[in-house]
Parts: C-alpha cells; sequence; structure tokens
C-alpha cells in the first residue's frame, strides 16, 4: 500500500500525541496558543523573509540546531556568548563556523515585540530550522513546543559531545546511540548533507598525506578527489565546498547517490557504506531518487521530531531568555 507524504506526516503526529517521557511531557502543540498565539505565524515569517535573501542560511540553522541538541539537550545553549570566566559553545572549534546567530536574533526580536518574555530562544531555534527547510520545498516535521533557555554552555563540553566529520562508522554509532538515536535515525539525519557547504579543513585530511605516505583516502572516487584538491590547496583551510556535489542548494536524496558514487565529502559520510543498515538505506535512496524522496522526508522527519525533544528543559526549568545570546 503507497503511503503519501502528508500520511507519513500524520502518523508522525499521531506517534508523538502517544509518545512522553519525563523530559518532553510539557512539550505540546499549541503550547503557546494563549499566551502568543502569533509565534509560530511570526518565525515563519522572518524565517522566509531570511531565506530569501540568503538561501544558503537553511543549511546553517539546520546545523545550529544540531549542534545545539547534542550539547546539553535543545536548550538554546549554543546561542549563548562567552563572557569574562566562561567559555561558551559557539566558540569551541566544531562550532566557529556556524552561521545565522544575527538571523536567530532578528526573529526572536520580532517575537518579542509582539510577545515579550513568553518565547524561548530554544523553541524559536527549533522553529527556524524546520521553517527554513521546508521553505526550500525540503522535508517539515511537527514541533511540539515548551522547551527553556538553559543557563549554562560549556566550550569543553561540545567535542566530547558532537559527532565529527571524521568518525568511522563504529563511532558514529555510539554516539548517536548515546543521545537515543537508531542507526536508521543515523543515516537519515546524515542525509541533512544535502544542503549546504563545509570548510575544507574539515575534510582535507582525506586528500593529502591520509596515512603519512602523501596519499589520498581511497575510500573518495579518484576523479573527486581531484577535483576536491583543485578546490582544496595543501594547508588551505577556509575555502568552502558543496557537501552534495550535485543539488547543494536542493534538498533532495542526492546526497545518497553521492555517497554510494565514493563522493561523501567527510569521513563521516563515506562511513556509511561500512555498515549493512546504513548502506542499504543509502543504496536504496540511490537507486530510487524519486521514490525514495517521499520515504526519506517521512524519515526525516521523523528522526528530527526526536533530534528537537533532546534533553529539553521545560515547565520550571531554566528561563525564557529576553536575549539569545546572554542569560537574564
Amino acid at each position: 500500500m503507497a503511503f503519501t507524504y502528508k500520511q507519513v506526516l500524520f502518523n508522525v503526529i499521531v506517534l508523538l500525541s502517544i509518545f512522553n517521557t519525563c523530559n518532553t511531557q510539557e512539550l505540546k502543540f499549541g503550547f503557546y496558543k494563549k499566551t502568543c498565539p502569533s509565534a509560530e505565524a511570526i518565525v515563519k515569517q522572518e524565517t522566509s523573509r531570511i531565506i530569501s535573501v540568503a538561501p544558503s542560511l537553511a543549511a546553517a540553522f539546520l546545523r545550529m540546531h544540531f549542534h545545539d541538541c547534542f550539547v546539553r539537550g535543545c536548550d538554546g545553549s549554543v546561542l549563548l556568548d562567552s563572557t569574562r570566566n566562561n567559555k561558551a559553545e559557539k566558540d569551541s572549534f566544531p562550532n566557529l563556523s556556524l552561521r545565522g546567530f544575527g538571523s536567530i536574533a532578528r526573529v526572536k526580536s520580532a517575537v518579542e515585540k509582539q510577545c515579550p518574555g513568553v518565547v524561548s530562544c530554544a523553541d524559536i531555534l527549533a522553529l527556524v530550522a524546520r521553517d527554513a527547510v521546508s521553505d526550500k520545498h525540503g522535508a517539515f516535521w511537527p514541533v511540539r513546543l515548551g522547551r527553556r533557555d538553559g543557563r549554562v554552555s560549556k566550550s569543553s563540553e561540545v567535542l566530547a559531545n558532537l559527532p565529527a566529520p571524521n568518525f568511522n562508522i563504529s563511532q558514529l554509532k555510539a554516539s548517536f546511540a548515546s543521545k537515543g538515536f537508531t542507526t536508521k535515525d543515523l543515516v537519515v539525519l546524515s542525509g541533512a548533507h544535502t544542503i549546504g557547504v563545509s570548510h575544507c579543513s574539515s575534510f582535507s585530511n582525506r586528500l593529502y598525506n591520509f596515512t603519512g605516505k602523501g596519499d589520498s583516502d581511497p575510500a573518495l572516487e579518484s576523479n573527486y578527489t581531484a577535483f576536491l584538491m583543485r578546490r582544496c590547496k595543501l594547508m588551505d583551510a577556509g575555502s568552502l565546498v558543496e557537501m552534495d556535489p550535485r543539488s547543494y542548494k536542493v534538498f533532495d536524496t542526492s546526497y545518497y547517490r553521492a555517497v554510494a558514487n565514493k563522493k561523501g565529502l567527510f569521513t563521516s559520510d563515506s562511513s556509511l557504506l561500512a555498515d549493512g543498515e546504513t548502506r542499504a538505506y543509502v543504496t536504496r535512496h540511490a537507486a530510487t531518487p524519486d521514490r525514495g524522496l517521499k520515504s526519506f522526508f517521512g524519515d526525516f522527519a521523523k528522526s528530527m521530531v526526536k533530534l528537537s525533544e533532546i534533553g529539553v528543559l521545560t515547565g520550571n526549568q531554566g528561563e525564557i531568555r529576553k536575549t539569545c545570546s546572554f542569560v537574564n
């Protein structure tokens, strides 16, 4: 029996209505219905305006949301600035390339004008990430609201929690499992690399002196290696390269075709071919891009719902920040 994308989304919502854990029991749809009924509409409108001017920020918002949730849960801690006595998450090495903080502040400001002190930065980031991807005709997922903002942000906690681009499949599975994800979630969320770009520094180790003998990573297709070496000269850390060489501006399944053809940009991308379950998902969606798109969108929606509810603060925990970059 064939299911439409709307049916898949409906099933996700139904599952959410009966799924509760101790730290998500106060998240719900329509959380701001009485206190700020226009909140979601304001976020959507502002996000659409931002993406119309800077479409590349869709990938940036999605990455920021991921980085926020993997460290201390989805509490907006990645948005906090460092202080004299504390180096915050955003100033850790993996987060130095995050973009879009000013845009999140813009959305927050628009919401604050309508409903001061009501809507958390954590909720705004979760909504912006969803709306930005959807605005580019990508997947759409339901977002339950009610997150509170964390008061703690430590640079020292980032490396231990974020999966690195040079992770092998065993490291990836362990990292994702530690956050409650399945192996399927891992390969599905990796599909987010279908949009966006990366600095050369995140993968240049695969191009030059890979094993200490002046060689390149044999897991990369040779012509793709040559292409990357033209884009990233030795010691070039700042240049940008598309994560999906076929359609880095479009949210689709072409990422899986790239990985299947040994054109995964990161070691973590290529590692998906080293496990039976992840390899099967990659090859299936690479072989049937049109039929696989609905399947991928449905899978991505389910996995993003799980991501957006990692370790959330609710009730009287945390606070509702007035400004996303500082605690009250």
